[in-house]
């Protein structure tokens, strides 16, 4: 007889092969067939809301494997509160505007944009930025995200321009707008102003030099012995191109200031210096220097007003006092622009100092310059240097490489300069208290995002909001032709607002102002009804900080503030923040519950992705070469607190644990084509022991990984489902099964109760899988004849929840008892395989020794089962008489273990040896059990 038809073998409906990368469009293309998001959305309505709302990424080209996993992490979230029965919308959505883009529209114009109108420059933004929309929403979907794609928000849409000016019209309304010339980052090769989210810190190698400004008023009361040198005050500075802007010099009022005379080589000359008496010994050792005489000691706040002459510019300065002045580095004499330094500003505001910025937006100097006019601020470096040593100035220049801010788009060194631009007051109506009361009243995920997020608030400026860029949302403010005045109000705003959400706002650069203006609007200054319109755009993440207003508070399936903001480390100086000020001032609180960060994501090495240097992942190479439930996998895997390491080794890695999930999905499949549970399932008391076990841990299994869904610990997921499936089940109770699955008697209360657990672990396991491996447990549940929710998608059922009547841990305990035996057991097997005494564990024949009443209690009931649980042929259990081969347990100390070769015969069918074997006349090469089975099957 064929005995292999006899056995109830699995299965193979369920595919060994996962051929993602073919099933995963098939799969996706059935959602969007049978519009599955818009089916969850009906499923949840009425639903308590969970809103989780999706920073805007740049559409400025392919996805970065960084944007991919922030994308999942996010679809995570909103799948799995979907599965515990949230009305939980995800509306994705693109920054469209600023300078990202358009600095990738120049490049690719050229010389040619010089050409072009605003209004032309806006045109192709537009045309780059849908491009790359939809480009990465393909991505986006291809990666299992599920989100409304039909409908996501896109910054350059009336619509949200409309909200973008609402907002700032609150801000206008509440006081907190106001028109300023003052210093800001600026970048030359970009021409506009640049926020503190908008600069990147790099290395940089800038001149350093020590240079005398020489006073003018007597100091004899102060030094009488300075003799005819007269004495200088001695500055240091790596930014010489700022000296022509030079109009004061700042010491700390309670530091002491020495004058010193010394022998300069450089000058060939005696000089007198006056500098921090804690800065002497370094700043002479670095100018070589070594004989010295101090001529007196001083307190700062003593040479308050003294003045000074100008080392090459026709001009007297003065001393002025300052907090901020250090000991750490240079001379404890700082040179004072109040154009080129927010320090310096709010300085030159105390002493009533003009605000002098003799360099133009390109960076070149004006003519307030005098003879530097005209050179580019680099060039202009090395000139005013040699200006200083040809007129006797220079005591130093050497090179110092430091770090520096630049331009986040073109990479360029920045530079302050004071110009006209717009601020949010952060100080008035004590704005940046009220934000830092909210930001306590917020969840931060990690903690120590509450502290970064305090510390950059109190520190940071005034926010400049404006930009003189081409494509943005314009600032809505006139100005009066006949005085200059601007005419900026709430109700003025508002006006405009409607008009964009009418038009658009690209309907600013080609209308006149009255356009935007009611017939009633007038100067108030001169009464003129004549204006000429602003042509400054916002910020680009005053745009993208307004998506609470111009997303969450308009789109009636979503609520505000959101359950959750989630980005990378960096945004908490961008978008976080910047969200988190404007809502703050415009409704009085923050758009946020809670703040979830994550690291960023670099090579094996540690380093940063870049295309320059060849270590950039794409998304799209990705889901080429894996598919996107392995990336999705890996991205469960990782813990998102900490900077990422990636490559392709390492996801490959992750492919094999993919496969140890995907195997066990596959086992449980396969074993349960004649299993209606209707018909065949045994009651739970019913069930072995072995069995209840198994459901206990899926109950522990649902409470751990529930908690870690809710707590977003995902790499806790992966883990736990990935332990679940190669150490509970593949190792253990699935290789245990294997015997009572495929040789019991098909209807046997053995085997359907085996099958009556592998069905609840199956239910259960996909839908804890779902969240993250979205093509595959949707191709599962697909498989799953039987299923717990008559519906046709897994991610429209609900997720599950322990079932307190299916735990024991009593029973646990009991298992946790003999796994650590059958552990012991499997050591001794190994040696005799080793030793090949045997090839198979089933021609093994176990005794377990124990003088332990207890223990020998314990194993006589379960002495049936450890064959089974040993997966060898026969198990004795003996009170007393170790024998002379045992060896004692590890893991169990009170046990001893002998192993030898069975002494029976070969069962053919179920390949166990067994004294029985032979003992039915039918069947002379089969157990008796065996032979049972077959009586029957005949």
């Amino acid at each position: 007889m064929d005995y292999k038809k006899t056995l109830n073998l699995p299965a193979t409906k369920f595919s060994m092969k996962a051929n993602l990368l073919e099933k995963e469009p098939l799969i996706q293309k059935k959602w969007e067939k049978d519009v599955l998001y818009e089916q969850i959305r009906a499923a949840r309505t009425n639903k308590k809301k969970y809103i989780l709302h999706d920073g805007p990424p740049y559409p400025t080209g392919e996805l970065h494997i960084g944007t991919g996993l922030n994308k999942i992490l996010k679809d995570f979230i909103v799948r799995f509160f979907t599965m515990e029965g949230y009305d939980a919308p995800y509306v994705p959505g693109w920054d469209c505007h600023g300078l990202p883009i358009e600095h990738r529209v120049m490049q690719e114009v050229g010389s040619e944009v010089k050409h072009l109108t605003k209004t032309e420059i806006r045109k192709k933004c537009k045309k780059y930025a849908e491009k790359f929309v939809t480009i990465q929403k393909k991505q986006f979907k291809a990666l299992g995200v599920l989100g409304d794609w039909e409908h996501p928000y896109l910054t350059f849409t009336p619509a949200y321009e409309a909200g973008v000016i609402e907002v700032f019209a609150k801000l206008v309304e509440n006081g907190y707008v106001y028109r300023s010339r003052k210093p800001i980052h600026w970048c030359t090769r970009c021409a506009t102003a640049l926020a503190e989210a908008e600069l990147e810190y790099h290395d940089k190698t800038s001149p350093s030099v020590y240079v005398h400004f020489k006073i003018k008023d007597t100091l004899k009361n102060f030094f009488p012995d300075d003799g005819n040198e007269g004495v200088s005050l001695m500055i240091w500075t790596t930014t010489p191109w700022t000296l022509p802007a030079n109009l004061a010099i700042a010491l700390h009022p309670g530091y002491d200031y020495t004058a010193i005379r010394y022998f300069h080589p450089k000058t060939n000359k005696k000089e007198v210096s006056l500098l921090a008496d804690g800065r002497i010994d370094e700043v002479l050792q670095s100018l070589g220097i070594k004989d010295f005489k101090k001529l007196g000691t001083v307190k700062g706040i003593e040479l308050e007003g003294v003045k000074y002459q100008h080392a090459f510019m026709d001009r007297t300065g003065f001393v002025v006092m300052a907090d901020y002045v250090t000991l750490s580095d240079g001379t404890g004499c700082v040179h004072i622009a109040p154009g080129h330094g927010q320090e310096d500003f709010i300085t030159g505001i105390k002493y009533h100092l003009p605000v002098l910025s003799p360099v133009n937006a390109e960076g070149v100097f004006t003519g307030e310059a005098g003879e530097f006019a005209g050179q580019n601020i680099i060039e202009g470096n090395t000139s005013i240097i040699n200006k200083l040593d040809a007129v006797g100035a220079l005591l130093q220049k050497t090179n110092i490489t430091h770090s520096y801010p630049h331009c986040w788009r073109c990479k360029n060194p920045v530079i302050f300069r004071a110009t006209e631009q717009w601020f949010v007051n952060l100080d008035h109506n004590n704005l940046r208290s009220t934000v830092l009361k909210e930001i306590k009243n917020v969840k931060w995920i990690p903690s120590w995002g509450e502290n970064r997020m305090e510390k950059m608030v109190s520190d940071r400026p005034d926010w400049c909001i404006s930009r003189q860029r081409s494509w943005g949302v314009p600032i809505p403010a006139f100005f009066c032709k006949n005085c200059g005045q601007e005419h900026i109000d709430a109700k003025t705003i508002f006006f405009v607002r409607d008009k964009f959400e009418a038009e658009g706002a690209d309907a600013w650069f080609f209308k006149d102002a009255s356009h935007f203006l009611s017939q009633d609007a007038q100067c108030k200054k001169c009464g003129s009804v004549h204006f000429e319109k602003e042509m400054d755009i916002f910020d680009v993440w005053f745009e993208s900080g307004s998506s609470h207003n111009s997303v969450l508070r308009k789109r009636s399936e979503l609520e505000y503030p959101a359950d959750l903001y989630l980005e990378g480390t960096d945004q908490h100086r961008g978008w976080f923040q910047l969200s988190l000020i404007p809502s703050v001032g415009a409704w009085g609180k923050a758009p946020f519950k809670s703040v979830l960060t994550h690291g960023f994501v670099v090579d094996e090495m540690g380093e940063k992705m870049s295309k320059s240097i060849g270590n950039f992942i794409s998304v799209e190479d990705i889901l080429k070469e894996f598919g996107a439930d392995i990336l999705r996998l890996w991205t469960s895997s990782m813990d998102y607190q900490h900077d990422m390491g990636v490559s392709r080794n390492l996801i490959n890695r992750c492919s094999d644990a993919y496969r140890r999930i995907r195997n066990t999905f596959r086992y449980l499949l396969s074993n349960l084509y004649d299993f209606n549970p209707h018909e065949n399932a045994i009651p739970h008391d019913a069930l072995l022991e072995i069995d209840r076990w198994a459901i206990h841990k899926t109950q522990e299994l649902i409470k751990q990984i529930t908690v870690n869904y809710e707590t977003l610990q995902f790499h806790k997921v992966f883990h736990s489902i990935h332990n679940f499936c190669a150490v509970e089940m593949s190792s253990f109770y699935l290789d245990i099964l294997k015997d009572r699955l495929y040789t019991f008697a098909k209807d046997s209360r053995e085997r359907r109760a085996a099958q009556t657990a592998l069905h609840t672990i199956l239910l259960t396991l996909v839908k804890l899988s779902a969240p993250i491996i979205v093509h595959t447990a949707e191709e599962v549940w697909s498989n799953i004849e039987f299923k717990d929710e008559d519906l046709w998608s897994i991610h429209l059922t609900t997720f599950p929840k322990c079932n307190p009547a299916w735990t024991d841990a009593s029973l646990n305990q009991n298992w946790e008892n003999l796994i650590n035996i059958r552990t012991d057991v499997a050591k001794e097997l190994e040696k005799m395989r080793a030793a090949k005494a045997i090839g198979n564990s089933l021609e093994a024949s176990v005794s377990l020794f124990t003088e332990n009443e207890d223990r020998y209690k314990f194993l006589i009931k379960y002495e049936n089962d450890l064959p089974a649980l040993f997966i060898v042929s026969e198990v004795k259990v003996r009170r007393n008489g170790i024998g002379k081969n045992a060896v004692k347990g590890e893991l169990t100390q009170d046990i001893w273990i002998e192993c030898d070769v069975s002494q029976h015969k070969k069962c053919e069918r179920c390949w166990n040896y067994r004294e029985s074997v032979g003992t039915v006349k039918e069947f002379q090469t089969l157990c008796g059990r065996c032979a049972d089975v077959l009586t029957d099957f005949r």
